[in-house]
């Protein structure tokens, strides 16, 4: 069974109550937010408390949540926004203790790194999704356009056994198809908010 099929299973076992179905999902991603805690220097009772606060946001989402494949990159924004505001309850505890924020407390370009990371995984999950949702032609013809080292169109057309003049028009409707599915579509749209 594939991966987010899996996922998908679980999900939709644990919207229906079932208590060993959560605890696959809480084993396979434990390590996850365990591990974004560590970017952000989080540690102890900290990483805890932001673990705990995440699942229990799931319980109250995982009602809501459209698509279960997604699920990682929806728990690792929720920990990273979590792990944000265990910092900044940590830097105003200090400052009303009359402690001075450093250098150390700071979330410095490790933080930066998890943003970009996590932007990073959510393109190359939503890329794989829509990639699997293309028809087994376009899957070839990207495939082999994306291959390293580059294949000429001539060896493509060999082994795809179509002309070389379609490949360019063919690619042209594949990426179109990449371009709708939901998931791309969706990233494309969050990105082009952020940007304005």
């Amino acid at each position: 069974m594939r991966d987010d099929s899996v996922v998908t299973d679980l999900v939709a076992r644990a919207r229906n109550g079932d208590k060993q179905a959560w605890d696959a999902l809480v084993e396979r991603y434990a390590p996850l937010l365990w591990s974004i805690c560590c970017r952000y220097r989080l540690g102890g009772a900290d990483a805890d408390h932001v673990s705990q606060s995440v699942w229990v946001h799931l319980v109250n989402q995982l009602v809501t949540i459209q698509d279960p494949a997604a699920l990682a990159g929806w728990l690792a924004t929720t920990a990273q926004r979590e792990c944000g505001r265990a910092l900044r309850a940590a830097r105003e505890t200090q400052a009303a203790d009359g402690y001075t924020v450093d250098a150390e407390t700071v979330p410095d370009e490790a933080a930066r790194t998890v943003d970009q990371d996590l932007l990073a995984d959510e393109r190359r999950e939503a890329f794989r999704e829509a990639f699997m949702h293309l028809p087994a032609c376009c899957q070839q013809l990207i495939a082999l356009l994306t291959e390293d080292p580059p294949l000429s169109y001539a060896q493509i057309s060999v082994r795809l056994g179509i002309p070389a003049g379609s490949i360019e028009p063919n690619r042209g409707r594949c990426l179109e198809k990449l371009r709708r599915h939901v998931a791309i579509a969706a990233l494309i749209n969050a990105e082009a908010e952020i940007a304005t």
